[in-house]
């Protein structure tokens, strides 16, 4: 066999059965050193350890260390840390591991004794319970297991022949089955909808006993709250509390409650917490969020303030805070606002809802049909006109600001300002009433300065102080107190309780024999704010329907009812009641939100024709019009104008873009590129910086045959993603198109390099790789006919004459500079030995020449033959004379720019010579490489 078959066997991969056993041969030096395989290598490596074979530790050493050199990634060269044993460790390490562990046994057995001392759970033991197993209850002998009246089954003679069997009556046997079952498992039914009770009397249980019971009550809690039944959570806190009351559970507790909207109940529960531990965070964060809720915006800062002192990353708190002096800003400019109007609209008292209906459009939120009714909402957004109101004053559920009530702007919050106390509403009474009620006024409020005439409802505050005789309309006074009392306990968040005064109110003015329906039509207004509070949207509709029976187009029942229809999703009924609150008032933002919140819906359930299944939308007179004279919009409400125009017309610019891109994918997939061209370009206006777009559109040129273009548009895409593979494709297609075949060589490589399967890229380097060649071919000739008079004039110069080797005939006649000193120089003497065959003169000048300066030299004129020559020229003459300047050269001669595309363009010959070159650089025996280091280098080759 030849030196060259035999290197070509070498250098390929070995092919191995791995279902085999590794043959005793290959348990070798040399042949570990040869083998390429990194699969098999790994076995070889695991017989070796194994010591099946015996055990060679230098030998697995060096088989490791040659399975790294090939994959240093592989699991073969993983080792598994050893258990950590006492031998491993620190001797004082160990005893304190040893300490702890003799520690944990000791006090487990202490924990195991107590708990046998006593019975655990005496009140299961009455219940005529079986015994724990391992502890010293026991059940007294006197019990029986069997109930009175019952014998023991065991005791019944079982038949023992056939005449017994025939005598025995089956059916008459199933029916005592049957009747004993009835009687004994109806006792036993559970009333699953029994409440959970929420004490637990642990007067018998020890401490250990008591702290262990209270843990399984809370984590009882827990998996309730996880499962989102917060009353049951609520009830399982309460058993634990019962038993011993702890911080966690307190805090706990207090969470569900605020969940469930118990707001006292949770206040109670912080309050314990903090008893308990002045400092803990989490009673402070959740108090504010309970003061948040209740109005006490000042409070809640302070505590989220000294959360924010301990947590300064808190992100929660930090974003409560912001939300609540977002609020506390914008209460004072509104606060201001309704000082004025007080004065100014005495027409308000009689009417008694026209300030209240003002001030709805402001306090009104939207409903949204997957939250429950009732439920909580975030806080208005800032008033944009400046006589609506309290809109900030508190925030608000599914209902509306509050109910009506002459009185009712004090009862929106007590974080109102000094100027709007609770007697306020007297000032415009006395001016609308005549002598009588302006006397029962000074009446009410000297009776007020003295003590008397002053309540506070429960779950009103303690420092708040409302005179609940306050005249109301025309309703007496008892009607008039009921009235004042239902508006401070829905202002306080008691939905349930004022509602029942509402109810009294009401049933008192049928009693009385009244006839004034703009108070009733209040009571019933204020009612149906209860009813859509508590969740109760049926009654509400009911509620307000009276209420506009009696008073047509009033604001206030129009906008809750159409919550109510919009809450039970009969949104056809509140699209209608919301498009006539804006008839009445136009400044209702709520009613426009809802308005354009339930179009979408009904086109989504309707169609395009859901405006023929609406109902007659009635025509309000002009007399039930308000037009009210707006203000001039603030700074802040401009900036948010423009903060939301800007929004608005960025999401117009996103459904736009959107849009055309849609048409100019639709568009190239039915091969119209010239349309999808300008829907592109339509789509770079509106986002230039869309890599997507431009790689599309490079498309559509490339298919247009404008190859400039496309490339042009790969270029850009490749500027914002710089390893977009699309970009790199189709750039090589217009590369292509411009016969700019190295260029798209050099792309297709760097797809496949990213992605080695696509298939489209492989054709396409082929065909280039073809056309590259044929352009290099051709373009040879010209450069032998350029070389002959530049290396005369070079030769002149350096009147260096060179003698023919006698390897070529035709070299004869030129002198070669031998001795080059740049690029240019270099090019002309090597092209000029390559031209005449002179092996010796190329072994000459590459021997002159630096290694590190041949790829310098050889960037502008590398190609096939040029390397072949090389191969030549070191192999024939300077191997022998100087072996380690070969492997320098040839280290790098490599790294040549587009050196891996000509080595794709090499022939059959030009290649054989290279596999030479390094068969006999293997065989040198030299100080500077081994042949390893060669297998190495000519793998970057071969």
């Amino acid at each position: 066999m030849s030196a060259e078959a035999l290197f070509s066997l070498q250098s390929q991969p070995t092919t191995v059965d791995y279902s085999g056993e590794v043959p005793v041969e290959h348990l070798d030096y040399d042949y570990i050193e040869k083998c390429k395989d990194v699969k098999y290598l790994e076995k070889i490596l695991r017989v070796l350890r194994s010591g099946k074979e015996g055990i060679y530790p230098h030998l697995i050493k060096f088989c490791e260390s040659h399975l790294e050199k090939l994959d240093p990634r592989s699991r073969a060269l993983r080792k598994e840390a050893p258990v950590a044993t006492a031998a491993s460790l620190p001797k004082d390490e160990w005893h304190q591991i040893v300490d702890e562990l003799m520690m944990w046994r000791e006090e487990t057995k202490k924990h195991e004794t107590l708990l046998k001392q006593q019975p655990v759970f005496d009140d299961l033991i009455k219940e005529n319970m079986p015994p724990v197993r391992g502890s010293n209850c026991s059940v007294p002998l006197s019990q029986n297991s069997f109930p009175k009246g019952r014998k023991n089954p065991s005791k019944c003679p079982l038949p023992r022949d056939y005449q017994e069997w025939d005598k025995f009556d089956v059916e008459k046997e199933c029916e005592k089955i049957d009747g004993n079952v009835v009687k004994n498992d109806s006792p036993a039914i559970v009333n699953t909808g029994q409440k959970i009770k929420t004490k637990v009397d642990s007067s018998c249980l020890s401490q250990q006993e008591k702290v262990l019971l209270a843990n399984r009550e809370k984590d009882k809690g827990n998996e309730a709250f996880r499962a989102k039944d917060y009353e049951e959570a609520v009830a399982y806190y309460s058993r634990s509390l019962s038993i011993i009351p702890t911080v966690a559970a307190y805090n706990n507790r207090a969470q569900a409650e605020i969940n469930l909207k118990h707001w006292h109940k949770a206040m109670r529960d912080c309050q314990k917490v903090l008893e308990l531990e002045p400092d803990n965070l989490k009673a402070l964060q959740r108090r504010a969020t309970i003061n948040d809720h209740m109005g006490n915006f000042q409070t809640a800062a302070e505590d989220l303030r000294v959360v924010l002192r301990e947590e300064p990353q808190n992100p929660a708190a930090t974003r409560l805070l912001s939300q609540i002096e977002k609020k506390m800003k914008e209460c004072q400019p509104e606060q201001q606002h309704k000082a004025k109007k007080i004065l100014i609209q005495e027409v308000e008292e009689e009417d008694d809802s026209g300030d209240d209906d003002a001030k709805l459009q402001q306090t009104a939120r939207p409903v949204q049909p997957s939250q429950p009714v009732g439920g909580e909402e975030s806080s208005a957004t800032p008033a944009e006109r400046g006589d609506m109101g309290n809109a900030q004053k508190k925030p608000h559920g599914r209902g509306d600001g509050g109910p009506h009530n002459d009185s009712n702007n004090s009862h929106h919050g007590h974080w109102r300002s000094k100027g709007a106390n609770a007697d306020k509403y007297k000032v415009t009474q006395e001016k609308v009433v005549n002598g009588s009620s302006k006397r029962g006024s000074t009446a009410s409020s000297q009776g007020e300065q003295s003590g008397t005439g002053k309540g506070t409802p429960a779950g009103g505050n303690a420092g708040e102080t409302v005179n609940l005789d306050a005249p109301c309309g025309a309703l007496p006074p008892p009607l008039s107190r009921l009235k004042n009392e239902g508006n401070l306990l829905f202002k306080n968040g008691q939905f349930a309780d004022a509602l029942d005064k509402y109810s009294q109110a009401i049933q008192g003015y049928t009693d009385s024999g009244i006839d004034s329906p703009d108070d009733l039509c209040i009571l019933y207004s204020n009612r149906a704010a209860c009813y859509l509070k508590d969740g109760n949207s049926q009654d509400c509709i009911q509620d307000c329907t009276r209420a506009l029976e009696l008073q047509p187009y009033s604001l206030k029942p129009l906008l809750r009812r159409a919550m109510a229809y919009e809450s039970l999703e009969r949104y056809r009924k509140a699209y209608v009641d919301y498009k006539t609150v804006l008839q009445i008032d136009i400044g209702v933002q709520a009613a426009h939100d809802s308005v354009n919140r339930i179009t979408r819906m009904l086109i989504e359930q309707d169609g395009p024709d859901w405006r023929e299944k609406l109902p007659d939308i009635p025509l309000v007179p002009l007399s039930a019009q308000q037009h009210r004279r707006e203000e001039p919009p603030s700074a802040e409400v401009l900036q948010a104008r423009a903060e939301k125009a800007a929004r608005d017309a960025e999401r117009k610019m996103e459904v736009r873009f959107s849009s055309l891109k849609q048409e100019g994918n639709d568009f190239v997939k039915k091969g119209q590129y010239q349309d999808a061209l300008g829907k592109y370009t339509e789509c770079l206006k509106l986002k230039p910086e869309e890599c997507a777009i431009y790689t599309n559109r490079a498309l559509c040129y490339v298919k247009l045959e404008r190859f400039s273009e496309a490339k042009q548009d790969c270029d850009a895409a490749l500027k914002l993603e710089p390893t977009n593979k699309k970009a790199f494709y189709r750039r090589a297609l217009a590369n292509k198109g411009l016969k700019d075949y190295l260029a798209c060589s050099s792309d297709l490589q760097e797809v496949l390099q990213q992605d080695p399967n696509v298939k489209e890229a492989e054709q396409e380097l082929e065909e280039v790789t073809a056309l590259l060649r044929q352009s290099l071919a051709t373009a040879s000739p010209a450069k032998t006919r350029k070389t002959v008079p530049i290396t005369e004039v070079e030769d002149e110069e350096d009147g260096t004459p060179v003698p023919n080797s006698g390897s070529g005939g035709s070299g004869a006649d030129v002198s070669i500079n031998l001795k080059p000193t740049n690029a240019y120089d270099f090019g002309q003497s090597l092209n000029a030995a390559r031209c005449s065959g002179n092996t010796a003169a190329g072994a000459e000048i590459l021997a002159s020449t630096a290694p590190e300066m041949l790829p310098q030299f050889l960037n502008t004129q590398l190609d096939g033959h040029t390397i072949s020559f090389i191969m030549q020229a070191l192999d024939s003459h300077l191997l022998e004379k100087n072996p380690n300047l070969v492997y320098q050269h040839l280290s790098h001669l490599h790294t040549t720019d587009r050196f891996s595309v000509v080595l794709m363009l090499l022939e059959k010959e030009e290649r054989r010579h290279m596999t030479q070159l390094f068969e006999h650089l293997s065989a040198t025996e030299s100080a500077e490489f081994t042949k390893n280091d060669v297998q190495n280098l000519a793998n970057k080759y071969i």
